[in-house]
């Protein structure tokens, strides 16, 4: 495992930024072999946030045209662990009556936000409700949900970047990685 120095910290690389770009490509492929009939696509901000965009163009790619609506939720806050309350934060504009619904998350740990996400569009009367995470971190769900579609396995460790932060510092990395501790 490489390992980088940033912000003061010791980041070591889970998955590179080409093992993600790989691997989003071919889970838009999968996607578009369920051929979803209008699709909505809505990433739950805010982890979710690059690879949303990178999972969306490279839907495009594999012959898809999804509309957009975005869905704020925490468990989080400020904290490391989810406290176990799931808060809308932002909630949709768009109709999910009688589409299909992607919902694009960053990881699956507790799974308590993308069930209650999922609960939600299913009871406005959504045809399909999808899941699609870039981490599946297994041994940690509380909730009664899997992922339908997925990037990675990820291990027990709490990671950064590519969109997912500690106290909002490490979004912008290119890969994905965990705090081994500061820099010496």
């Amino acid at each position: 495992m490489s390992e980088q120095i940033i912000e003061g910290h010791r980041i070591g690389v889970l998955f590179s930024e080409s093992q993600i770009a790989d691997r989003i490509t071919e889970l838009a492929r999968e996607i578009a072999a369920r051929k979803p009939e209008r699709l909505l696509v809505v990433p739950v901000l805010k982890g979710s946030f690059i690879f949303a965009a990178d999972l969306i163009r490279a839907m495009h790619h594999a012959g898809l045209s999804p509309e957009v609506d975005f869905m704020m939720l925490s468990s989080y806050r400020a904290a490391t662990r989810s406290s176990g309350q799931v808060q809308v934060l932002r909630d949709i504009e768009s109709d999910v009556k009688g589409r299909h619904v992607l919902l694009v998350d960053d990881i699956l740990e507790s799974g308590r936000t993308l069930a209650y996400a999922k609960d939600l569009i299913s009871a406005r009367g959504a045809a399909r409700v999808y899941t699609a995470v870039l981490l599946n971190k297994p041994g940690h769900l509380a909730a009664n949900i899997g992922a339908d579609f997925e990037c990675f396995k990820c291990p027990d460790k709490f990671v950064v970047g590519f969109g997912m932060d500690m106290a909002h510092q490490f979004r912008e990395l290119p890969f994905v990685g965990h705090v081994l501790g500061p820099a010496s």
